[in-house]
């Protein structure tokens, strides 16, 4: 396994496998593994001839109050897992390396931001299309790889690669769970036992949203409206949001009908975590 620290480097190692005609599945993280990551390795792993993977804790994704000192980072153990999953390369650059002095292009979609994580956070998007098109150019990936826990993100990235015209594919994979239902994250580290615990609540709001919807239910504000009292019922939870919206252009709707997105984010204790459902007609 290689590991790159620089943009010449990680070049290097990709355009051999492309010069041999090998496929390249791109995995982008922030570090910090987990089995929802091992899970996009392992199907990328499946689909294509190589595997490369970022560990990258992107500063322009976070805003001024938000986490980027504290982020989880254990470059250590990430290695590990990705040796014993057979990733070829990683990709470990400093921040210096993707945005050098003077740096002043970014890539926006402002109107796929305005709902759901977009609003709270109203830089985050801009951050994320950046990296990951500077991702994309300088790790030639056939498919990429996303988690929908991050549903909202992997829509716009779905969208940039759209209308960009860029040559590859995003391909999305399956929200891993712990057992009792939590959506994993490396976020789930700063849970204490008792936050670790309400945390729950988020999964309980959607199994019964999907439920409803699964019986019948297409009023988006009836859906809403229940997640957000069973949101309340948990002490130590604050909602951020509670919001049904369209893949496309992920707007918000009052009927849940076609492919829909029912969404969560919700604070325990300082920690922020989201969930969601996506709803297609034929989930029935």
């Amino acid at each position: 396994m290689e590991i790159a620290e620089t943009i010449v480097k990680a070049r290097e190692v990709v355009r051999s496998w492309r010069s041999r005609g090998l496929s390249i599945g791109l995995v982008p993280t922030m570090g910090y593994l987990h089995e929802g990551h091992a899970s996009l390795i392992r199907r990328a792993k499946e689909e294509n001839d190589q595997v490369a993977l970022s560990v990258f804790v992107n500063p322009t994704q976070f805003a001024p109050n938000e986490d980027l000192a504290k982020y989880p980072r254990d470059f250590q153990r990430d290695s590990a897992l990705c040796s014993s999953l057979g990733v070829g390369l990683i990709f470990h650059p400093e921040p210096l390396e993707m945005y050098p002095s003077g740096f002043a292009t970014y890539v926006e979609a402002p109107a796929l931001g305005l709902n759901l994580c977009g609003r709270s956070r109203p830089t985050h998007f801009r951050g994320v299309l950046t990296v990951v098109l500077k991702l994309f150019n300088i790790l030639e990936p056939t498919r990429a790889y996303f988690g929908l826990k991050d549903a909202q993100q992997f829509f716009i990235l779905k969208r940039m690669v759209t209308d960009l015209s860029l040559d590859l594919a995003v391909v999305p994979c399956p929200i891993i769970r712990e057992s009792d239902g939590l959506a994993l994250s490396s976020r789930n580290a700063y849970l204490s036992e008792s936050e670790r615990r309400a945390a729950l609540v988020l999964h309980k709001a959607l199994t019964q949203a999907e439920a409803s919807v699964l019986a019948g239910e297409t009023n988006s504000l009836q859906v809403v409206s229940a997640m957000k009292k069973i949101i309340a019922q948990e002490p130590l939870a604050k909602l951020d949001y509670a919001e049904v919206v369209e893949t496309k252009g992920l707007t918000l709707v009052n009927e849940i009908v076609g492919e829909t997105l029912v969404a969560l984010a919700v604070y325990i204790g300082q920690t922020r975590l989201i969930d969601n459902f996506l709803w297609k007609a034929n989930n029935k």
